[in-house]
């Protein structure tokens, strides 16, 4: 499986999200993956990136701040209180062995064991 890892330096995902519905015909009804294709037009690709599995915000901030809000829907969300510049393979080793430790529900509830 390849890694793909995402930086954004001067983005804004509201405004790619405003770029993507100009571009959308007037009073259409947009399914999600027609609305992909135009959000990925917006941000100057050809086609729909991948939603986010995991999301890794560094600074000590906890907060998504604007970044990829549409594909991080459903990510997972690890924050460490190392700044970008310091973040190391062990930080990224830790935050991968969390984040395989999570169930993923994509908005659903909890698996509960039968009582």
């Amino acid at each position: 499986n390849a890694i793909h890892l995402r930086l954004a330096l001067d983005y804004s995902a509201r405004e790619s999200i405003l770029r993507a519905l100009h571009k959308a015909p007037r009073k259409a009804r947009l399914s999600a993956a027609a609305f992909e294709r135009l959000l990925a037009q917006a941000e100057g690709g050809s086609s729909p990136t991948a939603p986010v599995d995991l999301m890794i915000r560094a600074g000590g901030e906890q907060r998504l701040s604007d970044f990829l809000l549409w594909e991080s829907a459903y990510a997972e969300l690890v924050f460490t209180p190392t700044m970008w510049p310091d973040f190391t393979a062990a930080d990224l080793e830790s935050a991968v062995r969390d984040y395989r430790g999570r169930e993923r529900r994509f908005g659903g509830l909890p698996n509960r064991a039968a009582s």
